[in-house]
């Protein structure tokens, strides 16, 4: 029997992260329900299959373990965080996991909105697939906002206030309950409304949001994440987990006292905190089942449909055809769309095209995103209807105009650098008199002063074009 995506039962994981005793709960439900695997979805939740779906099974092992779940579609959403992130690439200095852990437990309700609660810091959680996008700001336990609610062509509407990160979950909850789409509400009345409606704690936004690079990392594998720790990132191909794999996965987990197991967006789960004299054991585990911890980034950094055999059959045939060139798609991530509902965060995009004739071959589209960074929210078109042969020398042309922009931008990058390190150099003198300034960074244009030119290097009969003053009552200001 092909299983559909109305056969699953969703488990909403809140913010990603789930404990081992709570997994092994969720993998032995499935079990019972038949299934010798669970699949992970792009939102951080649990997916399995079932064909005669036993909701009183089901309420019984969910209201145990406090965690929601959905059968009938997609009415509600799960909360996406960057917890998972943590310590396995760069994080704002203040968002420590207690932080998420403190957050994700204000919220009580079950979303009907898709949230995200990010770091900018890192690449691994994309910023803007949710509807309601919490990003960490670089004050402490400030948040900005981004509405997103035609995830599909608009871009994130940024609201001109930071939120105290407590008040998350009351703020989420109150644009749900203002019924935006139904009332045909704009961003700007959404915004007034909060202000009105709901007492909430913000700030001014003082520093503006800074986007990571759109450089992907390699997360799989055990990797070092402190001086006797490691964190643990496991990938599966075609996204079917063992479910007896998944029960020693857990059982070592609770063995070695490791509290929490975090899922990622692409389908994939890590392991923080395993010790190093725990390290054998884990390897020994890898080992039973013969898991493969190295796929290359070539076949790991991809987004697909769970359940789309259309899109994984071109992802193999893809990822084989480039294989077999030798070719590097180190921090480019993929996306094969083969429906119009598909939220993007990739970089390049594998398109299936419109049929004119319902007889003519299929053909696709590829598109990049800007500056290949899926974070800005803006996509081009690389090549439009070329049959599935002609994609992987597309994408190979395409890999190459990324390294390029890479050297580019990495070269303006240093010009700006030194451009800063220079105007930091020079210094600023003011009039003790009438207060007026001399800045060496621009000179002195009316008096024929170039800029550059230190003050000390200017004569002594130089005098405040304001007031008159002499050069010696000039005081050297920070």
């Amino acid at each position: 029997m092909v299983i559909q995506k109305r056969d699953l039962v969703r488990v909403f994981v809140k913010g990603g992260i789930i404990s081992p005793g709570d997994l092994l709960k969720i993998i032995e439900t499935a079990k019972e329900f038949g299934t010798d695997y669970v699949h992970f979805g792009s939102r951080q939740d649990v997916l399995f299959p079932v064909s005669k779906k036993n909701k009183e099974k089901l309420n019984q092992t969910f209201s145990s373990i406090q965690t929601e779940y959905d059968v009938d579609g997609e009415e509600y959403q799960n909360v996406v965080s960057s917890y998972v992130a943590h310590d396995v690439m760069p994080k704002t200095s203040w968002l420590a996991p207690h932080i998420y852990h403190y957050v994700l437990d204000t919220f009580k309700h079950r979303p009907k909105f898709k949230i995200n609660i990010v770091d900018p810091a890192q690449s691994l959680v994309p910023l803007f697939t949710g509807n309601i996008n919490f990003i960490a700001s670089s004050s402490d336990n400030y948040w900005f906002l981004y509405l997103r609610f035609s995830e599909i062509s608009e871009k994130p509407f940024g609201l001109p206030i930071l939120i105290y990160g407590f008040d998350l979950a009351k703020v989420s909850k109150a644009i749900e309950d203002m019924k935006p789409l139904e009332n045909n509400m704009s961003y700007e009345d959404i915004y007034k409304k909060l202000l009105v409606d709901v007492p909430i704690n913000t700030q001014p936004i003082e520093h503006d949001l800074i986007f990571p690079d759109g450089n992907f990392p390699y997360y799989e594998g055990m990797n070092r994440e402190a001086a006797d720790k490691y964190w643990l990132g496991l990938y599966w191909r075609d996204n079917h987990f063992n479910i007896k794999f998944l029960r020693e996965l857990c059982n070592l987990c609770l063995d070695t006292k490791i509290g929490k197991i975090s899922l990622t967006p692409w389908k994939s789960f890590i392991v923080h905190g395993i010790l190093e004299k725990d390290k054998l054991s884990w390897e020994k585990l890898m080992g039973k089942f013969g898991i493969n911890m190295r796929h290359s980034a070539l076949e790991l950094n991809w987004h697909l449909p769970v359940l789309d055999e259309e899109a994984l059959e071109l992802k193999n045939f893809l990822v084989r055809a480039l294989d077999q060139q030798d070719i590097s798609t180190y921090g480019l991530t993929f996306t094969v769309k083969t429906s119009r509902k598909l939220v993007l965060f990739t970089s390049v995009v594998i398109e299936k095209s419109e049929k004119v004739e319902e007889h003519e071959p299929d053909t696709y589209n590829i598109l990049y995103s800007k500056d290949f960074n899926p974070n800005l929210t803006e996509y081009f078109y690389y090549a439009k209807k070329v049959t599935k042969e002609i994609l992987p020398p597309l994408l190979i042309e395409l890999s190459h105009m990324y390294y390029d922009q890479l050297d580019v931008n990495f070269k303006k990058e240093q010009k700006k650098e030194l451009e800063r390190k220079k105007s930091s150099s020079y210094s600023m003198y003011q009039c003790g008199n009438c207060m007026t300034v001399y800045d060496e960074q621009y000179g002195e244009e009316a008096a024929g002063i170039e800029s550059g030119v230190s003050f000390d290097d200017l004569p002594e009969t130089y005098s405040c074009p304001l007031c008159g003053n002499e050069k010696s009552n000039f005081v050297k200001i920070s």
